[in-house]
């Protein structure tokens, strides 16, 4: 599933995108945001953070530079 997604955002951003004007407001892209978010947290999570991260790419939010959080580090307990 995630090699399908990632195949569908690069295709979008190969044979689609050139042809839109430039109207994202933020750095990285919200296409590469979303490459950047499915390959660090897989196509479920990182999909629903690309999905937010292209409502939030309208007229009237700011935008600005907006990068994909780097995971939280594993926790180790000991008993």
């Amino acid at each position: 599933m995630k090699r399908t997604l990632l195949w569908l955002i690069r295709f979008y951003r190969r044979a689609i995108s050139p042809h839109l004007p430039a109207t994202c407001r933020y750095t990285p892209t919200c296409s590469q945001y979303a490459l950047d978010a499915v390959e660090q947290y897989g196509w479920a999570h990182g999909g629903w953070m690309a999905f937010k991260r292209i409502l939030r790419c309208n007229p009237f939010h700011q935008g600005g530079y907006d990068q994909v959080p780097d995971p939280p580090e594993p926790v180790i307990r000991r008993n």
